[in-house]
């Protein structure tokens, strides 16, 4: 098995991921994705594995308070979501989650390299 391992700037947030690059990462365009720039690679919680403290993260919610899109307090860098795993339409069977990771945290990651699929998050949520 691959492990996957990321980090915020400071390094004071880390984790890890049991599982292989996905063949394709995700742009969301909605209000909150478009801002932060961050190229979305998703795993279920099982797979993700935090290796700081707790006490190093930070996690904004907004709207609906069903995601927790989490941050690095002192650098300010996103690293991960953990949110209701959305299909494509906007539905949710009410329980299963996905970890939603910011690829561009991960060690040895080149952007240019990578498959990129673009969510219309703007119109959907």
């Amino acid at each position: 098995m691959t492990i996957l391992t990321a980090s915020c700037h400071c390094g004071k947030n880390a984790f890890r991921i049991d599982g292989d690059m996905p063949a394709q990462l995700t742009r969301c365009t909605c209000s909150f994705c478009s801002k932060r720039g961050a190229l979305l690679a998703y795993y279920t919680p099982e797979q993700f594995h935090v290796t700081t403290p707790a006490a190093a993260d930070a996690i904004y919610r907004w709207q609906t308070k069903l995601v927790d899109h989490h941050f690095c307090p002192e650098c300010g860098v996103s690293t991960f979501s953990d949110s209701p795993a959305f299909e494509m339409d906007g539905s949710w069977d009410g329980s299963t989650r996905r970890i939603g990771i910011n690829a561009r945290l991960l060690d040895g990651f080149d952007a240019a390299a990578a498959p990129v699929a673009v969510i219309d998050g703007k119109h959907l949520w």
